[in-house]
């Protein structure tokens, strides 16, 4: 990458100008981020190297995505989860999750420390609370939680694994969860809330230290919040619409933010010409390696 991509101001790796670029994950045997375009029904790699942009197709639009420990992806897609190598080409869908609600589509998703695959479902329309959080295991077997929510997301883990955080993005509201070793999530509690004029907390990650990194929808910035949900900074970006983030890079000091164009006007975008790219920078705090799916 140039050297102007290293420093401490968010810097468009990637103009991709997705409709609704989400779920970014760094792969590190690649050297490569990938992350998904929901609406455009594509996935994409972000080569560090070379600082190409590669794009594919899938059979059914992901909307979130884990590496796999035999490679590929495990993939929360618009009807249920499925596996997807794009080297390969290959896609096995592995059933839906919820025939009963065809409005509902996945969101945001995340491995955990334990190698299980998360993900919440949501109203597409987003007008209805019909959204519930989801546990993949290695077994392939799909366990049900938490439910209620009108936009699913996060979802995000702490380094010992034993503190899920998740978010209803459309109630400005980040939660917590207290996990046992099974992976069975205790009472949520609320971490954060926002309110008017702050944006919408959307896709997070976790740093070394234990905090989160939040992407704010509307909100023109990243925030990093204490592990006790205290905001400690806020790093402005130049999209009004931020997606979500996740650590990459050598020794994982390098925050990537995917973003979103969709619902932007003409004249909005015409303000924020690089809106639904790609975004980094070294924020001065350092990630967590992903435990990759374990199935």
């Amino acid at each position: 990458m140039a050297d102007h991509q290293n420093g401490a101001t968010p810097i468009c790796v990637s103009d991709c100008r997705s409709l609704l670029g989400e779920g970014p994950v760094w792969v590190e045997r690649e050297d490569a981020l990938y992350w998904v375009d929901i609406k455009g029904g594509l996935l994409l790699r972000l080569d560090i190297g070379s600082g190409a942009t590669t794009q594919w197709t899938p059979p059914v639009p992901i909307c979130s995505l884990a590496p796999r420990q035999g490679g590929g992806f495990v993939a929360a897609t618009y009807r249920g989860f499925a596996f997807f190598d794009p080297e390969k080409g290959s896609f096995e869908f592995l059933g839906e999750v919820e025939p009963d609600l065809p409005g509902n589509r996945f969101n945001d998703g995340k491995a955990d420390r334990r190698g299980r695959f998360w993900a919440g479902t949501m109203d597409d329309s987003e007008t209805q609370a019909s959204g519930a959080l989801y546990r993949l295991d290695p077994d392939l077997r799909v366990h049900r939680h938490d439910e209620g929510y009108r936009v699913t997301n996060g979802p995000a883990f702490s380094g010992d694994g034993r503190i899920l955080y998740h978010t209803d993005s459309a109630r400005q509201i980040v939660y917590a969860f207290d996990l046992d070793d099974r992976g069975e999530p205790g009472e949520r509690r609320v971490l954060a809330r926002f309110g008017e004029g702050d944006g919408y907390p959307d896709g997070m990650t976790v740093d070394a230290q234990g905090c989160l990194w939040i992407a704010f929808w509307d909100g023109w910035c990243v925030r990093r919040l204490s592990p006790g949900g205290d905001v400690m900074a806020t790093i402005a970006l130049p999209v009004q619409r931020p997606t979500s983030c996740a650590f990459g890079g050598e020794g994982l000091d390098r925050l990537f933010v995917t973003s979103a164009r969709i619902g932007l006007s003409a004249e909005d975008l015409a303000g924020q010409p690089q809106a639904g790219g790609l975004f980094s920078w070294k924020p001065g705090a350092t990630g967590l390696a992903d435990m990759p799916f374990q199935g």
